[in-house]
């Protein structure tokens, strides 16, 4: 059964709606820009009238407003993957792009325009939401796994190659993937707030075969104020990821101290 719609916030009077007008796309557009500003202030990341084109043909936009302020936007086109078990072809959200405005964050707008997403892809027949994130981001994490119930997987280095934005401009674009399985139990658990930070050293002590893979307190401050650090913490993540990955481990959480948590196949003979 689909997800019923997320209500709207009355305290903060925030409303989220799918939107294709071509003067709700150019709100998205702007905001879009100024989460992540084109390099030297010229261009855009997308234009609204692609933005238009993506909506007619299934996709989806969405703009979160506290009031009349627009605040926060998502954008997400439907792609397919070949299951791996099935071999058959599997319709899913792609979700591009999601942001809220600086002086708006930490107020929970991500999770709700993830929410709404959530129940649009749900109305729809989707059951299944991707995206990339930085690995490197503990907000993006945090928000991902805790908020969300998502299932992390793969490690591609430097995945979109390189980007002139004012958040990723001259570092690496390293991505893992969020797989959100809208109907699993982590994910239903996830929006009713019934999902929590694990403990990693709790689990070794049980005799599970548990790693932890660190992440910086915050990145973007890093990239800012010494990019050879910015490159350390990359380089290193990239290397327990992919040694993680080999040896047959996968992502099942994240602790309180930000730290993926990692187990290892188990091996019963």
């Amino acid at each position: 059964m689909p997800a019923p719609e997320p209500a709207r916030d009355n305290a903060d009077e925030l409303t989220i709606k799918a939107v294709s007008d071509p003067s709700d796309l150019r709100l998205a557009q702007r905001i879009f820009d100024e989460v992540w500003p084109p390099s030297g202030g010229e261009g855009t990341q997308i234009q609204s009238n692609l933005m238009r084109a993506l909506v007619h043909s299934g996709g989806y936009v969405s703009v979160a407003w506290i009031g009349e302020m627009p605040v926060g936007a998502a954008l997400a086109v439907v792609g397919r993957h070949r299951d791996p078990a099935s071999g058959k072809w599997h319709t899913h959200l792609h979700s591009h792009m999601a942001g809220v405005l600086d002086g708006y964050r930490d107020r929970r707008i991500g999770t709700a325009l993830k929410m709404h997403q959530r129940w649009w892809a749900l109305e729809s027949g989707i059951d299944t939401v991707v995206w990339t994130f930085d690995p490197l981001v503990r907000r993006n994490a945090w928000l991902n796994i805790i908020n969300l119930g998502v299932d992390v997987e793969g490690y591609e280095p430097d995945f979109y190659g390189e980007m002139n934005d004012g958040i990723n401009s001259g570092d690496r674009t390293d991505r893992v993937f969020a797989w959100w399985r809208l109907e699993s139990p982590q994910a239903i658990a996830a929006s009713v707030g019934e999902t929590a930070p694990l403990d990693a050293v709790h689990m070794v002590s049980e005799g599970r075969d548990v790693i932890t893979i660190a992440t910086p307190e915050d990145i973007v401050e890093i990239r800012m104020t010494d990019t050879n650090q910015a490159l350390q913490w990359r380089m290193q993540m990239r290397g327990e990821f992919t040694e993680a990955y080999g040896n047959g481990y996968r992502v099942i959480g994240i602790d309180a101290q930000g730290s993926y948590v990692l187990e290892g196949a188990r091996n019963d003979g």
